[in-house]
This record gives structure tokens, sequence and C-alpha cells, in this order.
């Protein structure tokens, strides 16, 4: 059940850890399967990326299924998020919901053309293998360019989660701002993919590493004002009502 503005203070904290805890899975689990799995097994020349794959079968196997923590992991922080900051503005934060949801689903997508690699690679002997290497090479493309695309939905709710937090009164501005700013960077980097591939780089992504780890530590550690968002949460409870 979400937190209204008559739920205990025991339970506002709750929702605050349990964001912070989700965070850091989530942060731990996508480094580590989005980032550092494929960093290791996947290269540009399709060949040596089914080379590597077939050799490391199961760190491919295990790459995903920490994408599939991931995901769990951010289905559960949108709830929360929405639970925590509907207070500050209600339309705000369901849009957030909206757009963190599509990035979500857009991910999952892309993932599983990035899994499809591995029954490409194991039935490699059933075709020819330069119709092989095709196959994967347009695989690990096709998810590597869903990824990019759908970078920019995500992109819009942290813009709108930064909003949020910067309006709260219960976190920190400076958290709201940093994590507007790695915003902002997904979204440049989606539109420089679309439009400039040579201008896209990872380094438009650093900043949203750097937002969640500042937001997952301080929910976990300091957690948010609880006073100050029962007094957020009855005064919208108050406009509601009018």
């Amino acid at each position: 059940m979400s937190l209204t503005a008559t739920s205990p203070s025991h339970k506002v904290r709750a929702y605050a850890r349990a964001a912070g805890v989700l965070g850091l899975l989530s942060l731990v689990a996508g480094g580590f399967g989005e980032a550092y799995v494929p960093g290791v097994l996947v290269s540009q020349d399709a060949a040596a990326a089914g080379q590597s794959i077939v050799a490391s079968e199961s760190l491919f196997r295990l790459g995903f299924a920490a994408y599939l923590v991931e995901a769990v992991c951010d289905v559960g922080l949108t709830y929360l998020f929405y639970s925590i900051f509907w207070p500050v503005r209600k339309s705000a934060a369901l849009l957030s919901v909206f757009f963190r949801l599509i990035a979500t689903a857009g991910f999952a997508m892309a993932q599983a053309f990035y899994f499809a690699a591995l029954p490409v690679v194991r039935g490699a002997h059933i075709v020819p293998a330069d119709q092989s290497r095709e196959l994967l090479s347009y695989t690990l493309t096709l998810s590597s360019y869903s990824q990019s695309l759908f970078m920019m939905f995500y992109g819009i709710g942290s813009v709108l989660l930064g909003y949020l937090i910067y309006h709260s009164g219960f976190l920190p501005k400076i958290i709201g701002i940093v994590l507007a700013v790695s915003g902002l960077g997904f979204i440049a980097n989606t539109f420089a993919w679309a439009l400039a591939p040579s201008l896209a780089t990872p380094l438009l992504l650093v900043p949203a590493g750097i937002a969640g780890l500042i937001l997952t530590l301080w929910l976990l550690i300091v957690g948010l004002d609880v006073a100050k968002w029962h007094e957020r949460a009855t005064l919208n409870s108050e406009v509601v009502v009018r």
C-alpha cells in the first residue's frame, strides 16, 4: 500500500530505506550485467565476440541474470519513488513513473536481443560461419541501438525525479540538481547517437552513476526529513480535497 499523509513515521522511513536498498542492488547488478560483462565478452568483431561468448557462457548467462535483478529493482524503485514524491507534485511524480516504466520495458527488449546472441553462437554449426557472424552482429547491434534509444526515456524520468527532489524540502536540493543533470546526459547521448553518432560518448552517462550513488547512499544512511514529508503530504491532501 502506498504512503499517505497519515502514514506513520516509521513507514515513511522504511520506504526511503527500501528505495536505498533497491537502488544499491540496481547499481551493482546493472554495473555487472550491463557494463562489465558486455565489456569483457562483446567486441566490435562479431567472430571474436562469438568465441568469447562460447568460451565464457556461464559469465554471459550470469551477466544477463544480473540485468534481470536490476530490472526488477527498477520497477520496485519506480513504485517507491512515486510513493515518496507524490506530495511534492503528484502529476510530475506520475509522469516520472510512465517514463521510467517505458525505459525499463525498452531496456528489457534490448537485453532480449543481447541474450539472443547465445543461441546464435551455439547454433553456429548449423548455418555457414559467415551467416552466423552476420546474425550475431545484427542481434548485438540491434541491442545497442535499442539501449541508446530508450536511454532518453530514463533520462526524462531522471529529470522529473530531480525536479521533485529539488522542490521536496525533505531531501537536499543538490541531489535533485545532480540527478537532473544526469538525466540531461542520457537525453543528450540519445540525440547525439541519432543525429551525429560521432558525438555520442559514454562520458555523457557518467553523471548518472554519480547521481544514482549519491541518492542511494543518502537514502540508506540519512533517509529523509519525515516531518517535512508529512507537512508536504498533508498540504497536498488538503489541496486535493478542496
